[in-house]
Formats: structure tokens, sequence, C-alpha cells
């Protein structure tokens, strides 16, 4: 008797993290469990890709789903349908900007149980390191945290307090001995907070003043400030959201001297310039901010240079209201979610022929091994049966209509993205498929191995 299968998808193209390959791909009981030219047997389930890209799921390691708390700004179920409609699979919730910020096991067990009623995809949870919590770390970690933010500058969230360098000492010592890294948001707050207070002191509240109020500096100084706490310390870090491609060498540098850090950018540092923000206006307003086109590109070739360990979308909404007003003073958080796997396929693969196995490790691989969750984010027997069937060529405007966050706004509304996110199939379970939500939620707790 022949082999039986849930799944198998025949005739695609695979891409795998030591490249592309004509393949068929099977799964049995939500994992890969075979990988051949051609694969016998029968399945209860069976998808013809011919001509379609199988990436493997993306896994989004950096999003604010605000929820409980905010639900106004955006909800799990929200968030992890438009994770799915950009061919994900899973995502790690940050500590903020929900209410209560998930600050201990309380906060952590209250926000779990909403994500395991309703997220679509398989998730992870942060916690937060901050001034008033370093008593709560350790039973942060036996939560199954995936790691800790921080903030080195005010987080937009007064319940969220920034964490000063006694915390980040003594933060950083504590995470050593527990195993699970400190992710940073770093801006110098000192600098920060003066320049700002000028600029609203004078009137100064545009666009450019904005940029002016949170210069390079201010992320260059800071990472350089975190690294030498890790290398004192030897607790993983990870700088989150790296605008500046200074910043990236200053990683670099730490890691070729032992000190075990590393750092993720988002798409949009990668894209837009800062000519952009000031055509697009508020909804492309985020911090840090996004950087001028000569830094964008030298962060291009830190991204084909390998020194970038994932991409992530920072997903950070918030009621449109709050987007109304002086730059300066508006919210800053740009709704992506939805779109890195299509952006990273038009202007990394089709305008600068960036090879897709990259893109697959830097968008599913990397991050699931950063973080120490087993059997995700490869095309691999024994890992799940994640995939995002691409039809690579196909071009489309992005619509707001399109859009499965809560509020259907972002500065990519009516780019022009080439490569379209067709089938999304979670542990061998299709979610997404032709523009629709096909699933219930299924989304399992993500813990990682310590």
């Amino acid at each position: 008797m022949g082999n039986h299968y849930d799944l198998v998808i025949r005739n695609g193209i695979l891409v795998c993290s030591d490249g592309i390959k004509k393949a068929d791909v099977a799964v049995a009981e939500g994992k890969i469990v075979a990988i051949a030219e051609e694969i016998s047997g029968t399945a209860k389930e069976t998808i013809d890709a011919s001509e379609k890209y199988v990436f493997p799921g993306v896994t989004d390691g950096h999003v604010h789903f605000n929820e409980p708390g905010r639900t106004e700004w955006e909800t799990l179920a929200s968030g992890s349908r438009a994770i799915a409609a950009g061919g994900g699979v899973a995502f790690f919730d940050m500590p903020l900007n929900s209410s209560p910020c998930t600050l201990d096991a309380k906060s952590f067990q209250e926000k779990l149980t909403i994500a395991q009623k309703e997220s679509l995809v398989d998730f992870g949870l942060w916690g937060g390191l901050t001034a008033t919590n370093l008593d709560k770390l350790e039973e942060l970690a036996e939560c199954g945290v995936v790691g800790f933010k921080a903030f080195s500058c005010h987080s937009g969230i007064d319940e969220f307090p920034r964490m000063d360098d006694y915390t980040a000492l003594k933060g950083m010592e504590k995470l050593a001995k527990l195993g699970l890294p400190l992710m940073v948001h770093c801006e110098n707050a000192e600098i920060t907070q003066k320049l700002t207070d000028l600029a609203l002191a004078n009137g100064q509240t545009g666009v450019w003043d904005y940029f002016a109020a949170r210069p390079p500096i201010v992320e260059i100084e800071n990472i350089a400030r975190m690294i030498s706490f890790a290398e004192e310390t030897g607790c993983k870090l990870i700088i989150a959201h790296i605008s500046t491609a200074k910043g990236i060498e200053l990683i670099t540098q730490a890691r070729s001297r032992g000190v075990d850090v590393c750092g993720e950018t988002i798409g949009h540092y990668l894209i837009f310039t800062d000519e952009d923000v000031a055509r697009l206006g508020t909804v492309a307003k985020c911090s840090p901010p996004i950087r001028d086109a000569q830094n964008l590109t030298k962060m291009w070739a830190k991204f084909l240079n390998g020194e970038i360990a994932f991409i992530s979308s920072d997903h950070s909404p918030c009621d449109p209201k709050l987007k109304d007003g002086e730059f300066l003073k508006v919210w800053g958080g740009i709704s992506a979610c939805q779109s890195t796997l299509p952006a990273l396929l038009t202007h990394a693969y089709h305008d600068r022929k960036v090879p897709l196995a990259l893109i697959a490790r830097l968008t599913a691989e990397n991050v699931n091994e950063t973080f120490g969750i087993e059997g995700k984010g490869k095309i691999a027997v024994g890992y799940d049966g994640d995939f995002a069937l691409v039809n690579l060529n196909k071009e489309f405007v992005l619509k707001a209509e399109d859009l499965y966050y809560k509020h259907k706004v972002s500065p990519y509304v009516g780019c022009t993205f080439r490569g379209v996110v067709t089938q999304t199939i979670l542990r061998g379970t299709t979610i997404f498929k032709d523009g629709k939500i096909v699933s219930k939620p299924i989304g399992k707790h993500l813990r990682p191995k310590i």
C-alpha cells in the first residue's frame, strides 16, 4: 500500500534555505514528511502549485496588536488575519500597546487567553522590561515569553516606562541567566526629549522638524551603549527596527569580537525615504524616523551583505484620529504587517535581484532560529507544514479595501507590488486563499526552547 498524506503540494517551485527547486512536498499531522521531485501516494488534499513559488510561511517577529485594552486600534483577530493575507503563519506580539502591558504573569495570561481564542495564526508573546518590573522577569520567562522588549526613550505609552541605564544593566544580568534575549528600541532619551521640547517651544511641528528632533545620532549612540551593556553582561541583545546603516555597522563590529547581538530592520526603512514621508504625511510617521535616500542605499548594501538578522513589520496601528494634527505631535506608528513579503519580492527580488532564498531566510527561518522556536521557518522534513504560495510575476496595486487591519490605512496603500500571495497554509491547513480568509482561528502558542 502506498503512502497517504494529509496534504501534497505538487509541481511548485520550493524556496528553500539553500536555493530553489522544483519539487513536491507532503504534509502529515501538520509536519512536512517528504520532499521529492515526484511524491507517490494519496492525500486528503492535493494542491497543484504549477508556476507558483512556494515560500516558507512568514513569521513576523515584531507587531503591536494592542489587545487587551486598545481594541479600538487593532485586535488579535484582525491583526492575525492581515498576517495570513500577507503569507504569514506566525507573529510575536509586543508587550505594548496593549493595556495592561505584558509586564507580569497575570497580564501575560490575560493576553494568552485572548490569543488562543482569536488568533488565526501561530503566535509568540513578548514580555516587557521596564524600570518597574525587574522583579517579574523570572515569572514572565516561566510563562514562555519569546524575549523581552525595552525602550531607551519614552515608549509613547506612560504605563510602559523607559529602561534607564540601571535597569538595562540589572535586567541584562538577569536575562543572561534566563537565556532569553532583550530587544531594545534604541534612541537616546535625553537628546530626543530636549530637541522635541525645543521644537515645540518654537512652534516647529512639521515633518522636517520631527526629523530634526530625532537625528541619526540618537539611534547610533544608543546602539553603541546597549552593545556595551550586552558585552559586559553576556545578554543576547537584539536591536529593534534599525533605521541607520551606521547602526548596523556597530552590530557587525560587535559580532566580530564575539558579542551576542543582532539587528532587525523593517520594510519601510528599505523602501521609503524622508521625502516620501513628507509626501505621504502622518500615515508614514514612525520612530525612529525613515531616513534619507543616501542611507537607504547603504541599508540595501547591508541587506545584501547578510548583516541584518531578520525583517519584521513593526505593525503599530492606532485609532486614525491620533494621526490627525501637526506631524511632530501625532502618534508615530505604521500599519504594515500585510505587506512585508510582497514589498520584499518587489523591491529586493525584482528590483535588486536579491536571491529568493535570502528573502525566505530573512522573513521566516532566521527569526525562528533567533528566538529558539523549533520546527518552524523552513521547508524541510520535520518542520511545520507552513507555506505561502506566490504568483511571483503578477502585479497589483494595494487598495485600502484589500487590508485586513481594523483601520484600513497604511503608507503602502497605492503602492504597486509584483508578487501576489495566492494561498497561505498553516501546519497543512489553508487559512487564506484567493483574497479570502478560509479558516477559523487555529493559532497555537509558540514557546522558545531555552
